[in-house]
């Protein structure tokens, strides 16, 4: 039977933490509905000191962001992007249209069609989140939307230069200094200079999720994005040290991150707590990841590996870091996680940064029922029909008729009774079904 050796939070402490984000959020949601740009206005300056005359960036300041960025940094972006853009195309290469004819004369099909307008917000906060450009924005041209709009907060006053270029690079068609709730806000909404998109995507902290959850129907979202979430499967064969450090390498994303290690040795479980403590000694973010690890960090161990698929399913992370003798018996037999990352070798900063999959990936067990951000996220597969023959629209009408009847729908019956008389000569009378 799974124990913990260590624990966080409790579940009330968290839902009592979420109250007040919602009632924050719903807040600021409806005065930006109401008073648009002069609300967003008010609101940069509040959290982030800045009000431009314009929140998107002229092609000018684009250009002198850009010109700030060294050619490392210029070409370490590229590769990032080339990585992600290589596997989104192999993506969309898997999704195809239909058309088939599944009787005489009817043909039914669908067709992948991309949206026509879609926000990207892209994390800054304590970190600029430069990669998350490269997941939102370059996928979504990956799959063929027409506008996309892309927005981060400012650093120091003014935008970010690398996030502004790898924004460009990807392909935003506008580029926004705006962050926070105000942001996903004024893109989902739409202001006086603002355009409302259909869509929303791109991570963000536990503000930012909760606002995609409630513009949620007023526009679509990508998914439930918030505070990271790590999970670390390790046996007897694991190093301590990597356990420890892919554990704090997440925990710094921010103070509500939870980072979890879930072994079947408690000899590797004790090292490992051992190891972070040396580890946030050293670490320069152990200020942020310290208190993560605190309140939100687990050791479980668990008695087989068997019990070790199951708790890992039950806990539905966003990435599932596994280091065992046999990493692919996770793989094969996992149902609930955002990413897998099999072996020593690989890691989830790979994942976030560079090694081409996507990065924007389900929370707070969203896993169970969705998996990430992908090109296909971006398209909607849309159904048509055509009936070919008089013969078979008479065919179809038959049964549609004595259906619509079974479920007393006497005017979509005689949708069906019109086209039974008209193409296949039957004298049927109005409102009455077919036999």
């Amino acid at each position: 039977m799974a124990k913990w050796l260590k624990n966080g939070k409790s579940e009330n402490e968290i839902i009592e933490a979420d109250a007040e984000v919602k009632k924050t959020v719903e807040k600021i949601l409806l005065d930006v509905a109401k008073r648009g740009d002069n609300a967003v206005r008010e609101l940069s300056k509040k959290f982030d000191n800045y009000e431009p005359e314009n929140f998107i960036l002229t092609p000018k300041e684009i250009e002198t962001a850009i010109s700030k960025v060294s050619k490392r940094d210029i070409d370490d972006i590229k590769f990032a992007q080339d990585q992600v853009r290589n596997f989104a195309k192999k993506q969309l290469e898997c999704i195809k249209d239909l058309e088939v004819e599944t009787l005489p004369g009817v043909v039914l099909g669908h067709k992948n069609i991309p949206m026509n307008a879609v926000g990207c917000y892209v994390p800054g906060g304590k970190y600029p989140m430069v990669a998350s450009a490269h997941m939102s924005v370059l996928t979504a041209k990956v799959a063929g939307v027409k506008e996309i709009t892309a927005s981060a907060p400012p650093q120091d006053g003014n935008p970010h230069p690398a996030i502004v270029a790898a924004m460009h690079m990807g392909g935003a068609d506008k580029i926004l200094c705006l962050g926070g709730i105000q942001a996903v806000a004024a893109m989902a909404i739409g202001t006086e200079t603002i355009n409302g998109v259909d869509m929303l995507v791109g991570p963000g902290n536990m503000f930012v999720a909760e606002a995609k959850r409630q513009l949620f129907g007023r526009v679509g979202i990508d998914l439930f994005a918030g505070p990271t979430e790590t999970l670390i499967i390790a046996d007897k064969t694991s190093d301590p040290e990597i356990c420890a450090i892919d554990l704090l390498g997440q925990a710094e994303h921010g103070p509500t991150s939870p980072a979890i290690l879930l072994t079947d040795s408690e000899k590797l479980a004790l090292e490992t707590i051992k190891e972070i403590d040396r580890q946030l000694e050293i670490l320069p973010t152990a200020g942020i990841a310290k208190t993560s690890w605190k309140e939100y960090g687990q050791v479980i161990v668990c008695d087989n590996i068997d019990e070790m698929v199951k708790v890992a399913d039950d806990l539905a992370f966003e990435h599932v870091q596994v280091m065992t003798e046999d990493p692919d018996y996770f793989h094969k037999n996992m149902t609930n996680y955002g990413a897998l990352f099999l072996g020593s070798r690989t890691n989830v900063a790979y994942g976030d940064k560079v090694i081409g999959t996507n990065h924007t990936l389900p929370t707070k067990t969203a896993a169970r029922y969705t998996g990430g951000l992908w090109v296909g996220k971006f398209l909607k597969t849309c159904t048509y029909q055509k009936v070919l023959t008089d013969e078979a629209s008479a065919l179809i009408g038959e049964y549609c008729s004595r259906l619509c009847a079974l479920e007393g729908f006497s005017g979509h019956g005689e949708q069906a009774n019109v086209r039974v008389r008209r193409y296949g000569g039957r004298n049927i009378e109005p409102y009455a079904a077919a036999e």
